[in-house]
């Protein structure tokens, strides 16, 4: 590792006055470890977990989650675990307790790719960590990389686990920044690569994020998340799947989806949800939906099994949401 210097903000507005200059720092999960490999090398870190760890029912009766709360106690919390089961799944699905614990909301959501190619600083071409020296993933090893949403510069997904679930929540990120505040719907949070992969999110300089809201929602609470990966634990997902729904008089009246592990950012299924409104739930109607959805993906040579895969585990989801077996 370089050299790095430390320094602790003790409030959010200290925190946006050092963002500008220094790296944020949360637990450490994910930026701690690709300092080590010298994927990451700041010479200067801001620590900031002083922010908000609140997890607290707003007066609309949804849920606001500051961004310094660990994921361990998002998992648990009584609120989350009651209306937004998908939710705590989804974070129980990632990574071991051990990093549940470290790991923070705001970290999170701003962790980056697993992709073998952009870990290896000494031996491969990465354009996401080195702009414009090539993506050794497109000819190489991609059995983990995206189907969808990708480019020629970059076919690396997304890594959270959590962050698919908020993406069918409809939930919105709170950014603080020296222009003041805005907010930002997470599935408008993370960039697409186009041929600017090394920019991953939505964030200007100095920006810092504040809290994530999860709106009151009338359907979350008949929710699934399944994830299908190599090994049963501390696996990234090959595709993982969240889902929440409702039924009246024998139909899906109302329906959020999204998948991680196939694309660069959690993929909203805005295309298989508005096919599936209005439908009987049965295994045909999923199977197409699901279809549709992935109509245009475009797969690497290691990786055209995710299309099939990503078909049967959303129709795995949706029969159990609906209780068709079928």
């Amino acid at each position: 590792m370089n050299p790095v210097s430390y320094q602790r903000a003790s409030s959010l507005t200290e925190a946006v006055r050092m963002a500008g200059t220094s790296r944020l720092l949360g637990g450490g999960t994910n930026l701690v470890d690709l300092m080590r490999k010298g994927v990451e090398r700041p010479s200067l870190l801001t620590d900031v977990t002083a922010l908000s760890a609140a997890i607290e029912e707003t007066e609309a009766g949804g849920l606001l989650i500051g961004a310094a709360a660990r994921n361990s106690s998002v998992a648990a919390h009584p609120l989350v675990r009651t209306r937004y089961p998908m939710l705590s799944r989804a974070i129980l699905a990632g990574a071991s307790a051990q990093v549940r614990n470290m790991a923070t909301v705001g970290g999170n959501l701003m962790q980056r790719t697993r992709c073998l190619y952009f870990a290896d600083v000494a031996g491969s071409r990465c354009n996401k960590r080195e702009p414009g020296s090539g993506c050794d993933a497109a000819g190489g090893f991609n059995r983990y990389h995206a189907i969808v949403g990708a480019s020629s510069a970059c076919t690396a997904t997304h890594p959270s686990d959590m962050c698919v679930a908020l993406a069918a929540l409809d939930a919105s990120v709170r950014i603080v920044g020296p222009a003041g505040e805005r907010t930002v719907p997470l599935v408008d949070f993370h960039r697409l690569p186009s041929d600017r992969p090394e920019l991953e999110t939505v964030l200007e300089p100095g920006e810092v994020i504040e809290a994530v809201e999860i709106p009151a929602s009338p359907f979350a609470a008949r929710s699934g998340y399944r994830k299908v990966r190599d090994r049963a634990s501390y696996a990234f997902a090959l595709v993982s799947v969240a889902a929440e729904l409702t039924l009246r008089e024998g139909r899906i009246d109302e329906i959020r989806i999204a998948f991680g592990g196939i694309a660069p950012k959690p993929w909203r299924a805005y295309r298989a949800e508005a096919a599936l409104r209005g439908s009987g739930p049965s295994g045909e109607a999923f199977l197409a939906a699901a279809a549709l959805e992935l109509a245009d993906a475009a797969p690497l040579a290691g990786n055209a099994f995710k299309i099939e895969l990503a078909k049967r585990t959303l129709g795995a989801v949706l029969t159990d949401l609906t209780g068709d077996d079928r």
